[in-house]
């Protein structure tokens, strides 16, 4: 189960600059609608087909999506990859929205 963090706590590693990848899993008409900025898109549906070519191994990889589940799913397919750093943003885009930034649209 990968780890979990808050919003806040993504918002905060973002300022610092931290070395990782930010993923967003949704699928590509949410990731046009809004998105968090320095995100990476691979959607849910071609999360196995794309994630092993895509992703590095050698980062920290945080995983986002609408409400947190299909994140939560994609970081539990990466861990069974072999990935050591995975981490799942609970409450995804909605509580970003709510929490860190207001001009993000909710849906």
């Amino acid at each position: 189960m990968p780890k979990q963090i808050t919003v806040t706590e993504l918002k905060q590693m973002m300022e610092d600059a931290d070395d990782f990848v930010l993923i967003d899993c949704r699928e590509k008409d949410e990731f046009d609608y809004c998105r968090i900025e320095g995100s990476t898109l691979i959607p849910l549906s071609e999360f196995e087909r794309r994630a092993t070519n895509e992703i590095p191994t050698h980062k920290q990889v945080i995983i986002y999506c609408h409400h947190g589940g299909r994140s939560e799913h994609a970081g539990v397919y990466l861990e069974t990859m072999g990935y050591k750093d995975v981490v799942n943003v609970v409450g995804g885009i909605e509580q970003w929205s709510l929490q860190v930034d207001s001009k993000i649209p909710r849906y």
